[in-house]
């Protein structure tokens, strides 16, 4: 019995460690990714996060959205190194098991309820749905019910317990590091479709060759006489329907999507003077230089922001004595706010006003700036980066 015995054992040993090894490198490289996925751009990440907020009635949580979102990413990278590390074992099972499954409930929830139309998970590196979601936390759970029953025979892969802390102390610094630099200083990586190098116009159309999306519109008629209801597709109706007077329309017609099609990287883009002037194309396609400065809630600018903008306003304010450019403020905020700020800062920017989504998609700073010709993004800064008239002149306006 103890021959037959010990080989069984052993087998059953090898495949427990096989299954706990793929599954460690599988669970900590995607903790990894999504965690620097989002560190990239934790701004971005705390908008997805206000939606959420929204939903579950934490709209108070708004004015934290972007340092929470810095903790989770962080936290995110943080388990993963120490789970391919095999840092406390114990801990990090445990941490990485109620995350997944408050991601699992938050992508299902949202999945069901159809409240939130991407989970945000990969940032906007790699979109995904809801139910997209929820299958990948589903999947990624069955790893990670693994780590967790077999956590106990994960060893760390440095003896040394100073070696150790070392590492972990650098391992913690990074992971929320990267998340408060690119708050201040931009993301690494723009995933958006005003990143430098750009054609904004180009990037509101469809192409040539490109379908957009295709949609079934449905009719609910009714038959005066008969009193017989049905639904109809909008080219049943039109072939023929429409003629006959014992069919009427009950109601509003409805729209299915039957086939999705080519989308518009920046379908939304609407800019507007203070009477309400459409000058989206005067402003896109203005062939000199022009600085954008989005400053997307003039009533939420702290101290830090209004000096940030006021170094900004006296930068493009001495050199367009000198240059042939144009300096515009663009805000969601409204007219009569925004001439407080125009007023009080004697700003030299025109001001024109958007919606606040695309103005978020611009760059991820309030305020931020753009530097645009012919509707080519040239260069995007912080309130933080912005250089000085010097570097402007020697980089570009003096080329």
């Amino acid at each position: 019995m103890e021959t037959n015995f010990t080989p069984t054992r052993k087998k059953n040993t090898s495949t427990v460690d096989i299954a706990l090894g793929f599954s460690r490198i599988f669970v900590g490289i995607l903790f990894l990714f999504s965690g620097f996925i989002k560190a990239n751009d934790p701004t971005g990440f705390g908008y997805k996060l206000e939606e959420y907020f929204l939903v579950f009635q934490l709209d108070f949580l708004n004015d934290y959205s972007v340092w929470i979102a810095v903790l989770i990413c962080g936290l995110e990278i943080v388990l993963g190194a120490f789970l391919l590390l095999g840092f406390y074992r114990n801990k990090v099972a445990w941490g990485i098991l109620l995350l997944t499954v408050f991601f699992l409930f938050l992508t299902f929830y949202s999945a069901f309820f159809e409240v939130v139309s991407s989970c945000g998970c990969f940032g906007d590196a790699i979109p995904l749905t809801p139910w997209q979601s929820f299958i990948k936390d589903v999947i990624l759970l069955v790893f990670v019910l693994v780590i967790f029953k077999y956590r106990a025979r994960i060893q760390p892969i440095l003896s040394n317990q100073t070696t150790r802390s070392l590492v972990s102390t650098l391992v913690i610094l990074l992971s929320f590091g990267i998340g408060v630099y690119t708050i201040y200083f931009l993301p690494f990586i723009d995933f958006l479709p005003y990143k430098e190098g750009n054609n904004i116009p180009e990037l509101m159309v469809l192409p040539d060759g490109e379908e957009g999306d295709i949609y079934e519109h449905l009719y609910e008629i009714k038959h005066q006489q008969t009193g017989e209801v049905k639904k109809v597709t909008d080219k049943e109706y039109m072939d023929g329907i429409w003629e006959d007077d014992n069919w009427e329309v009950v109601g509003e017609p409805t729209s299915k999507l039957v086939k999705k099609g080519y989308q518009i990287p920046i379908p939304d883009l609407l800019i507007s003077d203070s009477e309400g002037n459409d000058v989206t194309q005067e402003i896109i396609t203005n062939p000199y230089y022009n600085f954008v400065v989005v400053c997307t809630y003039v009533d939420k600018l702290s101290l830090a922001d209004i000096i940030a903008l006021d170094r900004i306003n006296t930068t493009i304010r001495d050199l367009a004595t000198d240059y042939n450019l144009r300096a515009l403020l663009l805000t969601t905020s409204s007219p009569e706010v925004a001439r407080g700020l125009q007023d009080e800062m004697d700003l030299v920017l025109e001001t024109f006003y958007a919606d606040a989504i695309p103005l978020k998609s611009m760059v991820r700073s309030n305020p931020g700036v753009l530097l645009l010709q012919n509707g080519t993004v040239i260069k995007k800064w912080s309130k933080i980066t912005f250089p000085s008239k010097r570097e402007l002149e020697e980089d570009y306006l003096a080329k």
